[in-house]
């Protein structure tokens, strides 16, 4: 099986002996690792780039969205992505681990944020032109940074980044402002969901197996996830066999119907249904549209 690959922060600097944190001028950065950023891979912690030039498409878990000068965008965990430039791209990144950012802030959680909180909030923010010049100069602050020697330099960087992410949760809830009635239980259950079905989606589709999973019923399960997300709790276990499928279609070369089984279908029929339905294209036509 051809996987897709999955990145860790040691791989992309050696000579900052920081395993849980990085950063750089996004100039530097793609230049390094061209290899990478135009084909699909994963990470394995929390990233964040801003594009202060530039234009181009960046692909996350198969939405499409455009880059141009402002634009911000969050990756979590285990998103498949990549970019494809039109002209060359400006700015910064950064990536780290969760116990990075949490070690440092030990009563804050990053799933407070609301880009980070589901992986069904919209990755992106674009900011306009006082804003960028405002957020690129924390971003550099924190980049010049993590390359200098100075003590106290990973409780400078944390508190950068969070001042950062503060920031940003402020402009993003403009645009996306989360419900009046979604409240912070609410979102921390909807967090350990969606934990719970990254561990058990292959094998498990019924909501009442994660409703007694986090020791509530299925109707208050139901309610939460209609207020946090606007669909079902099977809706949202559906979606994420659907996501990992499309997953498996364009960048595996298993059959379709070994990807049915691996997924928990032993039908195909059943599974081909089931994803059209969802994506109105079956999982062979998928697949020639991205050939």
């Amino acid at each position: 099986m051809k996987s897709i690959p999955i990145l860790n922060i040691q791989q992309f600097e050696q000579d900052v002996p920081m395993s849980d944190f990085y950063s750089n001028d996004l100039k530097s950065h793609l230049e390094r690792n061209k290899g990478f950023f135009n084909k699909p891979h994963r990470h394995d912690f929390f990233l964040c780039v801003l594009f202060s030039k530039g234009s181009g498409i960046h692909e996350i878990d198969f939405n499409t969205y455009t880059v141009k000068p402002g634009s911000v965008y969050f990756l979590r965990p285990g998103q498949t992505h990549y970019w494809k430039f039109d002209t060359n791209p400006e700015g910064y990144i950064f990536f780290h681990t969760q116990n990075f950012y949490e070690l440092h802030f030990s009563k804050s959680k990053l799933e407070q944020f609301p880009y980070y909180y589901s992986y069904k909030n919209i990755p992106t923010l674009h900011l306009n032109s006082n804003e960028i010049v405002y957020l690129e100069s924390t971003f550099k602050n924190i980049n010049n940074e993590y390359y200098k020697s100075l003590t106290y330099k990973k409780q400078k960087i944390a508190s950068l980044i969070n001042t950062v992410y503060i920031d940003l949760a402020r402009l993003y809830n403009i645009f996306e402002p989360i419900k009046d009635i979604t409240s912070a239980t609410y979102i921390e259950t909807l967090r350990h969901l969606e934990k719970i079905v990254d561990t058990y989606y292959k094998t498990e589709k019924s909501a009442t197996f994660y409703a007694n999973e986090l020791n509530i019923t299925s109707k208050h399960l139901n309610r939460i996830v209609k207020a946090t997300l606007g669909k079902t709790t099977t809706d949202l276990i559906t979606e994420r066999v659907i996501l990992e499928s499309k997953r498996l279609i364009v960048h595996s070369k298993n059959s379709l119907s070994t990807i049915s089984e691996i997924l928990g279908y032993q039908d195909y029929a059943y599974f081909s249904k089931v994803f059209k339905q969802k994506t109105n294209s079956t999982p062979l036509d998928f697949k020639k549209s991205y050939q």
